[in-house]
């Protein structure tokens, strides 16, 4: 029998506007989450909790454990289970929803407002025949990617906390059962827009776009087309986005319509990964037999799904050439901010007609000779015109053709202030990446009830530029054995 859910104590006390929830039964569900048995603290990211204004010493009490693990609610909360659809590797996948997650409500901060929600709380009327859990192993690694993500200065919903439970979850194998507490402006996505489009509800699908444009996209208001120039926003927000995870050679592993963002942000961490050794063709996800979500096809399936969101929008449009003016922005957008990635990865100032070429050619190097992409990237902010830098030579198996790149390389920085250029460099080059086997070593540590490991990468994940002396094993090459770890859709 579910244990009550008292409210939790008046320390909480922020100001809740739940905007998603006075959208109405047409959009969500509200109901209570399942309380967590017996929650331990697993993690928690304080520079989240101060983001959210909440106090620290409320994050430390027993009080925010129950409230962070669905065991109490905090007052004004109002939870609910939002319904969505969603193109599922390629096909229409019908109703989904948030099978697992309970948004406990909306607050205002002074960075604007914030959902929280808890991911692992229990059942929905969307779970279909899932159990509404989540696990310690995949609730860690959300955890930490989401920190990792935002430290790296790309969009992405944040975590606050990660609590523990020794209640059982069946996967794959008998698992212990976590929830992950994350935070967004909102957890809205394209297939929001996909579910009342393809049941001929636009009447709410017009509610709901009108409801994104207020609250996040005010500008398109006055537009002659709202529903065109949303549609223009947001393909550029996620051509920035897309071109932030490749220039750090990240890999979401499942992006599906229901897994973007409406508002351009990184969403639902499953089978993600960043590269090691630089493989255009690499496929994360062990459940993508087919190689749909490969890294060097993310850009491609972003505009895919995309598309797939115009087709949603398109009762509020005069015709389909609205749609497909306003899809043109990410054709533009996503090369520009790509190469302007680039280029501060290499520590260009300012740009040359060539650079182009220059960038086009270390990747084809790091491809063909498997250089393991971070630390390419960081050792090369030693790099120096004069005598070039051994470090970064050594990672080379074809040095012929790393010397004919080098030379290129410096005539192009020889008349570049070089202190300028190595900060430049160093600012958009990190030292440390949530790498699968870091992560696993966390999990594994965890799963003993030690955390310290978690704690640690927070910390490094946090600042992931800075140097970080004593911690040089987080920057190291992977062992041999990460070879073999394989992350699943149901990671």
């Amino acid at each position: 029998m579910t244990a009550a859910i008292d409210a939790c104590p008046a320390v909480l006390d922020l100001k809740w506007v739940n905007g998603f929830a006075r959208l109405g039964p047409d959009f969500c569900t509200e109901l209570q989450p399942t309380p967590l048995p017996s929650p331990y603290w697993v993690g928690r990211s304080r520079a989240a909790a101060r983001e959210l204004g909440l106090e620290e010493y409320w994050l430390d009490s027993g009080d925010a454990l129950a409230a962070l693990s669905g065991n109490q609610l905090p007052p004004g909360s109002r939870p609910l289970a939002s319904v969505y659809g969603g193109h599922q590797f390629g096909m229409w996948a019908g109703q989904l929803g948030d099978g697992r997650a309970i948004l406990l409500g909306e607050i205002e901060t002074v960075h604007g407002p914030q959902e929280i929600q808890l991911k692992g709380s229990g059942k929905t009327p969307y779970s279909r025949m899932g159990d509404g859990r989540a696990v310690l192993r995949s609730s860690i690694r959300e955890f930490l990617a989401s920190e990792a993500l935002h430290g790296l200065g790309i969009p992405s919903t944040r975590a606050l906390c990660v609590t523990g439970s020794d209640a059982l979850v069946r996967r794959e194998e008998i698992e212990t059962a976590a929830v992950v507490t994350r935070m967004a402006p909102s957890f809205i996505r394209f297939g929001h827009f996909e579910h009342f489009s393809y049941r001929n509800q636009h009447t709410q699908l017009k509610t709901l776009a009108d409801y994104v444009i207020d609250r996040f996209y005010p500008a398109c208001r006055e537009a002659r087309q709202p529903y065109a120039t949303l549609l223009e926003a947001v393909s550029e927000r996620t051509a920035h986005l897309l071109a932030a995870w490749q220039a750090v050679g990240f890999c979401h592993g499942v992006m599906n319509t229901d897994n973007m963002s409406i508002l351009g942000l990184t969403i639902d961490y499953g089978p993600f990964q960043f590269l090691d050794a630089f493989d255009p063709c690499h496929v994360c996800n062990h459940s993508d037999s087919q190689g749909r979500y490969a890294y060097n096809k993310q850009p491609n399936i972003a505009y895919w799904n995309l598309f797939c969101l115009g087709q949603a929008l398109l009762p509020l449009m005069d015709d389909q050439d609205q749609a497909l003016a306003a899809l043109e922005s990410y054709k533009t957008v996503f090369p520009q901010s790509l190469e302007a990635r680039m280029r501060a990865k290499l520590g260009l100032i300012d740009a040359q007609p060539d650079d182009k070429t220059l960038i086009e050619n270390i990747f084809r190097l790091l491809a063909s000779n498997q250089v393991d992409y971070t630390i390419f990237w960081r050792r090369l902010c030693g790099f120096t015109p004069q005598e070039g830098h051994e470090p970064v030579r050594d990672m080379f198996l074809d040095r012929e053709s790393f010397n004919a790149w080098a030379l290129q390389y410096s005539e192009r920085i020889s008349i570049t202030d070089q202190g300028l250029r190595a900060h430049l460099m160093l600012g958009n080059n990190p030292k440390f990446v949530l790498r699968n086997h870091l992560g696993e070593e966390a999990i594994r540590a965890a799963k003993l009830k030690d955390f310290s490991e978690v704690n640690t990468l927070l910390t490094l994940l946090q600042a992931p530029f800075d140097e970080h002396p004593g911690h040089e094993r987080y920057a190291d090459f992977p062992p041999g054995w990460a070879a073999s770890i394989e992350i699943s859709c149901s990671s």
